[in-house]
């Protein structure tokens, strides 16, 4: 099989009506902060154990077409003695791989960040690939504030961000384009709305100029909100009208899917805020989810880190994973969550 047909084989199985992808992608020290939430201290075997309980959720599939591991954790085996990337294929569900190496200031740029591991990058998603991921997912990040982000750290976190999508396509990894805009900080939904155009339309500049195809890559945005700690907070309709009112105005219809981050929502927040876009009637996109603490955070307190406790959390991740694909399809109500 070509490149170009494995791609649109993988592209096509991720944005699966009614289904979404999870971010298991954590890096060491942000699952250390899960962990130490529920008590548990984050070792290789405890981290281990934990995602092999969530991967092998029965059911899963049903819900979830993909997974973003982690590299440890592409590099472990089960509970039963498998490859991670072997029980997810099991489930049906595609195995991707995070590639960046994560951020740090931006200089010249105060208070604006900028992402790094483009070197070596096509090296290590040869042997990604050679492991059964069949995806990637790199993150850049947007600080909002009065001054930031400033037009310097968006060019230059869109042409890092299409340097990287432009490798991973050339050796047929479909690239999941992560540009967050984050929710921290006091702005208003107006504001957040700006910022959000800016990013995207920088960010698909860049990615025309390096050749994208954009049928074989998908968009994990975040959502248009007001900061966290702005004084009025929107509810869902408002979400979606403002997330709507921006992607058709930015993104190319030619892009097959938006996978959208939760970025610091709560799981309910972010269920029934992807449950108002989807009831806007169709899109020239699938509009679907990749959620990480939102899908995983009741896994999380339920196994609290003992083994014995893996069916309730396993029950636990069915059960978010399953809203969260009701809201796929615009089907979700508050009701669902008793």
């Amino acid at each position: 099989m070509s490149h170009q047909q494995d791609m649109e084989d993988t592209v096509e199985k991720l944005i699966h009506k009614g289904k979404g992808i999870l971010a298991a992608d954590e890096s060491a020290p942000t699952i250390a902060k899960r962990f130490a939430a529920i008590g548990v201290e984050s070792t290789k075997e405890k981290r281990q154990e934990y995602r092999s309980l969530i991967f092998a959720t029965p059911g899963l599939g049903d819900h979830i077409s993909g997974v973003i591991l982690y590299e440890e954790t592409l590099n472990q085996r089960s509970l039963d003695d498998e490859p991670m990337a072997g029980l997810l294929l099991r489930q049906g569900i595609v195995p991707g791989i995070k590639v960046d190496k994560g951020k740090g200031p931006m200089a010249n740029a105060p208070g604006d960040e900028i992402t790094y591991g483009l070197d070596g990058l096509e090296e290590r998603l040869q042997g990604y690939r050679e492991q059964g991921a069949r995806f990637a997912k790199w993150r850049d990040v947007y600080h909002i504030t009065d001054t930031n982000p400033s037009r310097l750290a968006i060019e230059a976190n869109a042409e890092v961000l299409a340097r990287y999508a432009a490798v991973c396509q050339s050796l047929g990894v479909v690239p999941i384009v992560e540009p967050e805009v984050l929710i921290d900080g006091y702005h208003t939904i107006e504001h957040s709305a700006q910022v959000c155009e800016s990013v995207l339309k920088a960010v698909f500049d860049a990615l025309h100029r390096h050749g994208v195809v954009l049928e074989r890559m998908l968009l994990k945005p975040s959502m248009v909100t007001p900061g966290k700690s702005h004084t009025t907070q929107a509810n869902p309709e408002q979400v979606a009208e403002a997330t709507l009112h921006v992607f058709r105005r930015v993104v190319p219809a030619a892009v097959p899917g938006i996978v959208f981050l939760s970025g610091g929502q709560t799981p309910e927040e972010a269920t029934a805020n992807l449950n108002a876009i989807n009831q806007h009637g169709p899109q020239p996109w699938a509009l679907s989810f990749s959620y990480g603490r939102a899908l995983q955070e009741p896994a999380q307190k339920a196994w609290a880190g003992a083994l014995e406790n893996g069916p309730a959390a396993q029950r636990a991740m069915h059960k978010r994973a399953q809203l969260n694909g009701a809201a796929r399809n615009g089907e979700y109500s508050t009701d669902m969550e008793g």
